[in-house]
């Protein structure tokens, strides 16, 4: 029983994919030194006077390189819904990375001063009525602005979030590999300012050690070149090349969120690679600081992605093989996380019958043994304390320890969320109408020179 529990808590997906993570990890750093120890020899050689010889071509990160394509022929797409609170610091992010006349903002029927504070910054807007949704948003800006036809790259943002300053330093150049059509951003939870609540602080708290888990234990192994089967190009902050963007159905009926089926999208049409690297186009975003919009976000991606399973099924290929194990693995983790508390005061209630009321019968003998408290230590508490520690050691902050206790209840809340919604993805069809959550200010409001608003609305 601990063995199983202690998968079902890792997951089996988690422990490939890490060791998959492992061997590509191994290989850069190879390729690496290689390149260095090359240098080094080639600098020594012209200190000594020797003729350097021409290194044959390597395969190195990344093959058959192309011209790098610059910042100025990327296009920021912003799909917004009362972010008012927020998209001004999005717009200054992103006119650090890219020219403004680069910058698109979609507001998609706000009833606040989102479309006001985009024009003032001198950003192209489209504002839409009535609302479709933020998948509608997104197809709107792009063919309004005709992106895919103006651009090479096309960086889609949420509002609420923030790249860092290196965001396409580090991103564009995995452009360099002609097969790779979609860079996967690295999302990491904006921290400060902390939420004003204990509780909030602790939801942000998990969610980031839920991004660390995903991303560096499988979403880096499923990026490896021979893998290629990663499930999600998350639209918070991830790039397209427009060659692909044009073919991909961005508003697809009756799904709630887009970025699984635009993922989908890919594997399934064969359109080429999804490129992700932890050190590359990283950006913060805002996450729920209050329970109620915790579920909804939640219940909101799960709904999501069991809907673009409903949608386009399991097909014959590698994705599709990976991804219906991680479906059935994912079933069993949440049957076990839900099942988890009810065995467990069952096992100790039969446990007090035994020992404490002398109650040998069978039937109490074998229920106290179905889940004993060295059980759920060794096989719930102990495996989820080691993620816990590896987002400790990434974020170097000890406090996440502190939170371990409490955590594995978050992944009961989680399981139950997960299967609570699996029906509805196969028995309703979403209209893909969303309603922000509450945000929270991330700093005091800077001026934003601007050039001359472009402003668009459409009906």
């Amino acid at each position: 029983m601990i063995v199983l529990s202690i998968f079902l808590v890792l997951g089996v997906s988690t422990i490939f994919w890490s060791v998959a993570g492992l061997v590509r990890l191994t290989g850069e750093e190879w390729w690496r030194v290689r390149e260095l120890s090359s240098r080094i020899r080639a600098r020594t050689a012209l200190l000594r006077g020797a003729t350097v010889p021409i290194p044959r071509r390597q395969r190195g990160r990344h093959r058959a390189k192309q011209v790098r394509i610059s910042p100025a022929n990327v296009a920021v797409l912003v799909a917004a819904h009362n972010e008012a609170l927020v998209i001004r610091e999005t717009i200054l992010a992103a006119s650090a990375l890219v020219p403004r006349r680069n910058i698109h903002v979609v507001s998609d029927m706000s009833t606040d001063d989102t479309a006001d504070i985009a024009r003032d910054a001198g950003v192209k807007v489209l504002e839409l009525e009535p609302n479709r949704g933020k998948a509608g948003a997104l197809a709107a800006g792009i063919a309004h602005f005709d992106l895919c036809k103006r651009f090479k790259v096309v960086m889609l943002l949420d509002a609420d979030t923030r790249p860092t300053p290196d965001y396409l330093e580090t991103g564009l150049p995995l452009f360099d590999d002609p097969t790779v059509v979609a860079v996967a951003g690295r999302a990491k939870s904006i921290m400060s300012p902390p939420p004003p609540t204990a509780i909030g602080r602790f939801l942000v708290a998990y969610r980031e050690r839920l991004y660390i888990v995903v991303q560096l234990l499988l979403k880096y192994g499923q990026a490896a070149r021979g893998a290629n089967v990663v499930s999600i190009v998350p639209g918070f902050a991830s790039m397209y090349r427009t060659s692909a963007l044009a073919k991909i159905q961005v508003l697809a009926p009756g799904l709630v969120i887009e970025d699984f089926n635009m993922t989908f999208e890919i594997h399934a049409k064969k359109l080429g690679r999804i490129a992700f690297h932890p050190s590359a186009a990283v950006a913060y975003t805002q996450d729920p600081d209050n329970l109620k919009d915790y579920i909804k976000q939640v219940r909101r991606w799960i709904l999501g992605f069991w809907q673009t399973v409903r949608r386009h099924g399991l097909q014959f290929s590698r994705f599709w093989f990976v991804l219906a194990l991680y479906i059935v693995e994912l079933i069993a983790s949440c049957l076990f996380f839900v099942l988890l508390v009810p065995a467990f005061l069952i096992s100790s209630v039969a446990a007090i019958e035994v020992w404490v009321f002398g109650n040998h019968s069978e039937v109490f003998i074998f229920l106290s043994g179905v889940l004993r408290p060295q059980d759920v230590f060794i096989g719930v508490f102990l495996p989820d304390f080691v993620l816990t520690v590896l987002a400790a050691v990434s974020m170097r902050s000890p406090r996440f320890l502190l939170l371990a206790p409490f955590f594995p209840l978050m992944r009961i809340l989680d399981a139950v969320i997960c299967l609570q919604v699996l029906p509805k993805a196969y028995s309703a069809r979403s209209s893909g109408v969303w309603v922000s959550p509450v945000r929270r200010i991330q700093r005091q409001p800077q001026e934003i020179a601007t050039p001359g608003p472009s402003v668009v609305r459409a009906g």
